[in-house]
């Protein structure tokens, strides 16, 4: 079992950065799959990006591609979102979340783990 704590939300202007943790508890991080998912308000959970356990493996939704880099440091348990670029639809509260389903997965039923959440704002 795996828990998971999200931080590094916040208030930021469009065009600029942020970068969101995910400390994971636990000795089996490492084998473990991650996703980042976002959900904005009145809309429904959306994926953003999967890691495999070794981080050589990425997927992103085409909306965060070329902006977004997840990434992971299995010797911290933490895992990272990156977000550059940002814009004003990219405002949400953000989770990431473990699996232990082998390869990457976009769909949020296949995660068996989730954190709290964070919250990034992207002003105009």
């Amino acid at each position: 079992q795996v828990q998971l704590a999200e931080s590094g939300g916040g208030l930021v202007q469009a065009g600029g950065s942020l970068r969101l943790s995910c400390a994971a508890s636990g000795r089996t991080f490492s084998s473990y799959n991650m996703g980042w998912f976002r959900q904005a308000p009145g809309k429904e959970r959306e994926f953003v990006a999967a890691l495999g356990w070794s981080g050589a493996v990425t997927y992103y939704a085409d909306s965060v591609k070329g902006r977004f880099t997840i990434s992971r440091d299995n010797a911290k348990n933490t895992v990272y979102l990156q977000m550059n670029s940002l814009k004003p639809e990219d405002t949400a509260v953000y989770y990431c979340a473990a699996t232990t389903r082998a390869g990457l997965t976009t769909q949020d039923k296949n995660y068996n783990y989730w954190g709290q959440g964070t919250q990034v704002t992207v002003s105009s």
